[in-house]
């Protein structure tokens, strides 16, 4: 904490305000004061282990050891729009299962739909990664965007190795 109120802690407020169930204005009315003052903590789905488990409902990407919430992160996932890219239509959907990272850049990734700042792809093109872009709502192709700080939060302290678990739901 040093006492600025960034772009890093609207993320956080996001993240809050997801998991109390409030208005995503990323700022602190008395609502989301009464959500941090309470403690509001997601719940975890997974009971054993490490895993990330990406809550699509609440756009919550939550890092989880034995049952227990370890951080709790803004994500944008699928937005479930259609879009064209060479000519074709898809989807922009994060698929729900249970994945593993498989493989993972440490650098900015220029993919066809985009950048990707240090991506950690769990099910095919799809992945974890930083964007200078994570609205409180899904806006993604797929994959579950988080922050560029939070990105480098993850890689520095190991949160997500290859091999970790993937649950979206």
């Amino acid at each position: 904490m040093d006492g600025k109120f960034d772009s890093t802690t609207q993320q956080a407020v996001f993240a809050l305000q997801k998991a109390a169930g409030i208005n995503r204005d990323g700022t602190v009315g008395p609502k989301t004061q009464k959500a941090l003052d309470q403690g509001v903590r997601p719940k975890a789905r997974s009971a054993t282990g490490k895993m990330i488990e990406i809550d699509l409902k609440r756009q919550l990407l939550l890092l989880v050891t034995d049952g227990r919430i370890t951080q709790t992160f803004n994500t944008s996932t699928g937005s479930n729009e259609y879009y064209e890219q060479e000519g074709r239509t898809y989807l922009a959907n994060t698929p729900r299962g249970r994945f593993t990272v498989g493989r993972q850049i440490d650098g900015w990734r220029n993919a066809p739909l985009g950048l990707l700042w240090r991506p950690k792809y769990f099910n095919g093109g799809i992945a974890v990664h930083g964007a200078p872009s994570v609205p409180p709502y899904p806006a993604s192709h797929g994959c579950a965007r988080v922050s560029v700080s939070a990105m480098n939060w993850l890689w520095k302290n190991d949160a997500i190795p290859l091999k970790t678990r993937v649950w979206v739901y």
